[in-house]
């Protein structure tokens, strides 16, 4: 069969030929209609993902959808190695995979599943947001941080406060429901006092997309907020740097919470659960997300694509 095949860390995938997959006990022959490239799956490509260490060559891609033997449109997520979503065809074990409504399509699916679920499982099992809170969402230009705003108010946010260093999105991010926007500059303290006055307003949980600068900004600035009123921080993604400074008495003088979410802390229940829910709700809510489908057999140029805004999504 043709695939994305991975030959070496830092290396874009090449369409090549790679074995078949063959099911096992347990496990399903998906033929995949679509695959999106989504940052997860560029980290792990190229080793560099806590979740996974890779022996090359394998197929890249972390999910998918795809048609079953016996003919169910399904999405699916997580195959095991070497073989990947960016395929014409995949194995999966059957607890991997999720019905797909009527009323979404394949390719949507697949364009949505990954930034949807980085945002709505961390605002319900690990936040546990509450209608009428507000939700800072650190890091909203990008495809999962523009389905985060939606998701955020789908969910009951009153408030969703949106920030970006790219401040030509502003008014896109404000269209999509974001009631203010905070730009991330490169002036610290122009950025402390930003999150300063945010904070005295009152936030209630921080969706971090970026880490870095911009996290250690808002953690200095949790003291202004309300004492004794919990501040739940959901660190998700690490765009802006895999480390920060963290000051002792930024926790003491606060009450932020800590909490991280992804592969690890939330069990597949968690994450197959939400985006069964997130499939489910999008057929009935408008989740708006720009979608650029290509064919597998261009892998290696739109690994590289970087002057879009819309969900890169293969198409075997």
């Amino acid at each position: 069969m043709k695939a994305a095949v991975v030959t070496e860390p830092g290396r874009a995938p090449v369409y090549a030929d790679f074995q078949t997959p063959q099911p096992q006990q347990g496990s399903l022959l998906i033929r995949v209609t679509a695959a999106a490239i989504t940052q997860l799956a560029k980290l792990r490509a190229d080793g560099k993902h806590y979740s996974d260490r890779p022996t090359y060559p394998f197929i890249a891609g972390v999910d998918g959808t795809g048609i079953t033997e016996d003919g169910r449109r399904v999405y699916f997520m997580l195959p095991d190695p070497p073989f990947g979503s960016m395929a014409e065809y995949c194995v999966i074990s059957e607890k991997k995979c999720i019905p797909l409504p009527d009323g979404l399509s394949d390719v949507k699916a697949a364009a949505m599943a990954n930034p949807g679920m980085s945002s709505w499982p961390s605002l319900i099992a690990r936040a546990h947001l509450r209608k009428g809170e507000t939700v800072l969402v650190n890091g909203a230009s990008g495809t999962s941080g523009r389905l985060a705003i939606v998701i955020a108010k789908h969910l009951g946010a009153q408030r969703v406060i949106a920030t970006a260093r790219r401040t030509n999105v502003f008014d896109e991010l404000k269209r999509l429901g974001a009631d203010e926007t905070v730009a991330l500059t490169s002036d610290t303290a122009a950025l402390k006092e930003a999150f300063e006055t945010v904070m005295q307003r009152g936030v209630d949980v921080v969706l971090d997309y970026l880490w870095g600068p911009s996290a250690e900004a808002i953690i200095a600035a949790a003291h202004r907020g309300p004492q004794g009123v919990p501040i739940r921080f959901v660190q998700v993604g690490s765009m802006s740097g895999e480390s920060i400074e963290l000051p002792a008495a930024a926790l003491r003088s606060s009450s932020l919470q800590l909490i991280g979410s992804g592969i690890g802390s939330l069990s597949f229940a968690d994450v197959g659960g939400a985006i069964s829910d997130l499939f489910k709700a999008t057929c009935s809510a408008e989740f708006p997300i720009s979608v650029a489908s290509i064919p597998l057999s261009d892998v290696t140029k739109a690994w590289s694509m970087t002057e879009t805004d819309a969900r890169i999504v293969l198409i075997p």
